[in-house]
């Protein structure tokens, strides 16, 4: 069996990464080679939705997957699936049939490749699934390939699959995405059709996920209840050093970590992600990684594996990966960024300027609907990335501000804004270089547009980079979402654009710059290239009437809308029952995120600080009588006592008071009031206790406070 090696013992020139990419993949190229012709040209049509996949197929599918599997090592298989969760799920089941003497045979059937049954009610369903009503079905997804996942343990073939209920509703996040992938590609090639492109036949939506994680050593981990319980520090004062210098973004990587990231590329290489980028990110022990982009199915399944195997290889490393979006207060959190973009079946990619965006008709129209679409569901937008960590990073020096909006740089703003005003689409010519000044060293060619760090949807080049979503989430819902307001925004470009032709008022290009002038100039307040940090953005959002939403509860009521489930309803996306069961497993996991770090709040003060603190100020006292006894000054002893003795008590009634008001939330039985109480009552009664923490932190002895404090975990590695 080939077996996961420690990063050090990784041997790159043994193994050419050529040969080691994609070797637990059952990728096309391996199809390619263990299909018969004739079956995998029918899997390839099936994938490109140009046939329903047959039994007989599967048959022949399933036998070679099995083979190839099991010549690998493995003895199982799941289906894999992305339950409401936000994590993914997989049930095993051994190859072996009883053959009859007490022999067995490896079997595995199509029928057992392209359904899988699970117990639906133990995952959350919002109320689409009674407790009782537990039949839930997983359904083989073509659009991604399996793979193999290989530890200590053995080897499991993993088959990508969708989770829906026995009445055919989706349970998971991938089935809304599927389907709002097939929504735009349909209604894209409807309009790339009127622009005069006959060839294209799909539109794919492609996917590069950055993800952001810290690492702490594992041996002060496991001293902090509150990391392993709630995946951040629910206490912690910070240093004397912080991210203050900026010493360590993009800084060199430290050799244990640089062995750990080895690793991390060495498992992912194999089952065919292409991890491509890693390095230090802006706070102390931050990292990022990225693949190169993928069809969205793909990439929502490589992220997922990406977090899941960030976390498995640092515990080889005595390490502990942290994915919360704010793992520590007074640093920088953790983003996913999301790159996304449509990509046609024959090499176009829809927003890609060219080298004269002012003439580029077809990118102009798209970004102009892009535009549209994110003004329009702004709020729906925000809603993708609601959840509680987040409501402790966005608009804090690291993250977008809440307010929804987009970045398109001066260039590609001018050309636009020109059309809406009825102006020529030319622009004032920017240098075409960024002249460097130095005789050794290139110029480099200049791109249409800077990059902003602070705008919520950054178009970037030929992608646009929605900076909100949390690095704990999935990005199926972001994507998802992107997806369905720019399909609602097409279907009227496209009924424009017609009605402008039949009724020739208009030649093609004059149709295209009427739709764009009149789509723009009504949404373009969504656009703004400025910093997004600052309080004059605020106020000048305000006046856009751009909604300004900093927190989970209220951000998810989005989904309730009207606008929304219309939307979804119309495109088949999610149904209105898909959509309110949503809402209340988003609700409910708020809730249960907040219960859970209150319920830690108070036993960490309780049971660790407040026995610590008066232990301390007792000893404190002591030693104040010592020093009387000996006729020393005994003042700073004395003083030092009495302050932490009256933080204690403070902090004793922090928690207390806690205790009540979280009493009363759990008593709370609608959902929405529920997580209302949680956000308006509960959150701020932990910080109050936090304050409390934090400053006894900085007044009792090191040797003395019960808990490893940020130094230990940001600067040691």
């Amino acid at each position: 069996m080939d077996r996961c090696c420690a990063g050090s013992e990784i041997d790159f020139i043994e193994m050419p990464l050529e040969k080691l990419y994609g070797s637990n993949c059952f990728s096309g190229a391996v199809m390619r080679e263990k299909l018969p012709v004739k079956i995998y040209d029918e899997i390839e049509a099936i994938r490109r939705g140009e046939k329903e996949l047959t039994p007989e197929t599967a048959e022949v599918v399933a036998a070679a997957l099995k083979d190839w599997a099991i010549e690998k090592g493995a003895t199982h298989y799941t289906h894999w699936f992305h339950p409401l969760t936000g994590l993914t799920a997989e049930k095993h089941e051994s190859f072996i049939a009883p053959s009859g003497n007490g022999e067995v045979i490896m079997k595995f059937s199509g029928k057992a490749l392209i359904k899988g049954e699970g117990d639906a009610s133990s995952f959350p369903s919002g109320g689409l699934r009674a407790t009782f009503e537990a039949r839930g079905y997983t359904a083989w997804d073509l659009t991604s390939p399996a793979f193999l996942k290989q530890d200590k343990t053995g080897t499991t073939l993993c088959i990508p699959t969708a989770f829906i209920s026995y009445n055919g509703q989706a349970l998971d996040k991938k089935v809304p995405l599927l389907r709002s992938c097939d929504a735009l590609s349909k209604q894209a090639i409807k309009v790339l059709r009127i622009l005069g492109n006959f060839h294209s036949q799909r539109v794919f939506t492609s996917i590069g996920a950055e993800q952001e994680y810290f690492l702490v050593d594992k041996k002060f981990y496991d001293r902090r209840p509150d990391l392993i319980l709630t995946g951040r520090t629910i206490f912690g004062a910070l240093p004397a050093k912080g991210q203050e210098m900026e010493d360590h973004y993009y800084g060199a990587i430290k050799e244990r970590v640089a062995d750990f990231m080895r690793e991390v590329n060495y498992e992912l290489w194999k089952i065919g992600i292409p991890a491509k980028i890693q390095h230090n990110e802006a706070a102390p022990n931050q990292f990022e990684i990225a693949p190169v982009y993928d069809h969205a199915s793909v990439a929502l399944d490589a992220n997922q594996l990406i977090m899941e195997t960030i976390h498995n290889i640092a515990n080889r490393h005595g390490m502990e990966a942290l994915l919360h979006e704010k793992p520590f207060a007074g640093v920088n959190g953790s983003g996913k960024h999301l790159n996304w973009s449509l990509d046609t079946d024959d090499g176009i990619n829809l927003f890609d300027p060219g080298k004269n965006p002012e003439s580029n008709a077809r990118f102009l129209l798209f970004a102009a609907a892009v535009v549209e679409a994110v003004d329009r569901y702004a709020l729906l937008i925000r809603s993708s990335a609601a959840v509680s960590g987040n409501d402790h990073r966005l608009g804090l020096n690291e993250a977008p501000p809440a307010i929804i909006s987009i970045f398109f740089g001066g260039p590609l703003t001018e050309i636009l804004d020109n059309i809406a005003e009825g102006k020529s689409g030319a622009i004032s010519a920017p240098d075409v270089q960024i002249k460097l000044g130095v005789t050794t060293l290139p110029n480099l060619p200049k791109d249409v547009s800077d990059r902003n760090r602070t705008s919520p949807f950054a178009f970037t080049g030929n992608k646009f980079e929605f900076r909100m979503a949390g690095s704990s989430q999935s990005i199926a819902t972001p994507t998802t979402y992107f997806n369905a307001a720019l399909v609602q925004v097409l279907s009227e470009f496209e009924s424009k654009l017609t009605s402008l032709l039949e009724n020739k008022t208009a030649g093609i290009n004059e149709a295209i710059q009427t739709v764009i002038r009149e789509s723009y100039g009504q949404h373009r307040r969504v656009v703004f290239n400025g910093n997004g940090y600052s309080g004059e953005w605020v106020c000048e959002a305000e006046k856009r009437g751009l909604p300004n939403v900093n927190n989970t509860v209220e951000a998810l009521a989005a989904l309730n809308h009207r606008d929304t489930v219309t939307l979804f309803e119309t495109y088949r996306i999610l149904t209105k029952e898909e959509l309110e069961s949503r809402y209340h497993i988003y609700l409910e996991k708020y809730s249960k995120q907040i219960n859970i770090e209150a319920g830690v709040t108070i036993d960490l003060a309780r049971r660790y600080i407040f026995p610590a603190a008066t232990a301390y100020a007792a000893r404190l006292g002591a030693d104040s009588v010592a020093l009387m006894n000996a006729g020393a000054n005994n003042k700073p002893q004395i003083q030092q006592s009495r302050k932490i003795g009256e933080i204690t008590a403070a902090l004793y009634d922090a928690f207390t008071m806690l205790e009540t008001v979280l009493a009363e939330a759990q008593g709370i039985e609608d959902a929405p009031a529920q997580a209302k109480a949680y956000f308006e009552k509960v959150r701020p009664g932990m910080d109050a206790v936090r304050t409390k923490v934090d400053s006894l932190e900085k007044l009792v002895s090191k040797e003395a406070w019960p808990l490893p404090g940020y130094k230990e975990l940001l600067f040691t590695l």
